[in-house]
């Protein structure tokens, strides 16, 4: 059992969500009885606000949420704390530095999705996610300068990886540059990733962080988990992420949020 816990800050794709993107009934009860404990519970997501909100009313979670790895900062009540943009020097040389790279590139800007095709590559595991449909666009360019992330899509997986490497070593003191999914490279504001976003959630409760916990399963989540008091990770995770964890949990398609609070938070079972 993890000792003085007071806030956990939870993922959602590929964490407290399943594959189908669903909360289930055992992740809702499981917060309540955290609720119940009073241990505080809070969510952080690439997602926009847009699809975080209903996570949030789900759960009827209070007090401030992230969205955008951390980027955005809100309240159930709509309420916007904290919204950081992605320079715009940085989005006009990641356009640059994709031209000709068989990528799908996403505008997020003022919680809404821009993209270039409405049945693009992934397109409508987005929908789900963001809860919302694309603005299609041929252009992106009067968006630069008003962006909450920008995403590049595509299955191949190097491609991505590659990417990255090469837009970390041009942009990386200037944007927060990640895969928060395999076939997701996205590109937020310097302060839009989940490490200081777990550490403004807790700042705002007046928790400490060594009195956190995180839960995740993507490369975006390292942050949060290396900040946090406790880090524990998915059983789907990657194996290079379940090695930065102080404990694995079960998948998201077994309740693995739901488990990890039982028995690791709350000692319920063994």
């Amino acid at each position: 059992m993890i000792p003085n816990p007071r806030l956990v800050v939870c993922d959602l794709d590929g964490t407290l969500v399943d594959s189908d993107k669903r909360l289930r009934p055992a992740e809702i009860a499981a917060v309540r009885r955290l609720d119940a404990a009073g241990i505080g519970f809070a969510v952080i997501s690439a997602r926009p606000r847009s699809g975080v909100m209903p996570i949030v009313e789900a759960l009827g979670l209070d007090g401030e949420q992230a969205a955008f790895n951390g980027g955005t900062i809100f309240r159930r009540d709509g309420a916007v704390v904290r919204r950081e943009t992605v320079d715009e020097a940085v989005v006009r040389g990641m356009f640059a530095l994709t031209r000709g790279v068989a990528v799908e590139p996403w505008v997020f800007a003022g919680d809404r999705w821009h993209a270039a095709a409405g049945r693009g590559l992934h397109a409508d595991r987005e929908r789900k996610s963001s809860n919302q449909e694309p603005i299609v666009t041929a252009d992106f360019a009067p968006l630069y300068g008003d962006v909450d992330k920008l995403t590049f899509v595509s299955d191949d997986e190097p491609l991505l990886r590659g990417l990255r490497e090469q837009a970390l070593a041009r942009f990386g003191a200037r944007a927060t540059i990640v895969q928060s999914q395999t076939y997701y490279l996205d590109v937020t504001p310097l302060a839009g990733n989940k490490g200081d976003g777990i550490r403004a959630l807790a700042a705002s409760r007046g928790v400490d962080l060594a009195d956190t916990v995180a839960i995740g399963d993507q490369a975006n989540d390292l942050a949060m988990l290396d900040r946090a008091g406790f880090g524990i990770v998915m059983g789907n995770a990657p194996d290079k992420v379940k090695a930065c964890a102080g404990a694995v949990t079960l998948s998201n398609d077994e309740d693995g949020v739901a488990y990890a609070i039982d028995t690791l938070i709350l000692g319920r079972r063994a």
